[in-house]
């Protein structure tokens, strides 16, 4: 199956709880449907380069997932229907290393100093 890479945005004013049963029920999307998430990665509060939908800051969420075209779908519509994700972007992979992402691996560094 191919690898896909999906980033999201979940407006400002959710909470961590909301945050997480948001991508609990994406995730859960991927594995009835026979695909896996290989990595969930929590980016944080950040500002937005400009507002969306009456939103000056979002919670940033990237998924790695092992699934086929037709489960991707699936899971965007459900993105679309639910109106705390502001944003989303999903993308195909060639591979994963299992790392941190750039962002991850640099809220790291920030928070080592």
């Amino acid at each position: 199956m191919p690898l896909y890479e999906c980033t999201f945005i979940v407006r400002q004013d959710a909470t961590t709880q909301e945050v997480e049963k948001i991508t609990s029920t994406l995730s859960n999307v991927i594995t009835d449907n026979g695909g896996k998430v290989l990595k969930t990665e929590f980016w944080g509060l950040k500002s937005l380069a400009y507002e969306i939908k009456k939103n000056k800051k979002g919670h940033y969420i990237m998924l790695v997932l092992d699934a086929n075209h037709e489960t991707m779908k699936e899971m965007e519509r459900r993105m679309k229907l639910t109106e705390d994700v502001i944003r989303n972007l999903t993308i195909q992979i060639e591979s994963f290393d299992g790392k941190d992402s750039v962002m991850l691996s640099s809220n790291k560094e920030k928070e080592e100093r």
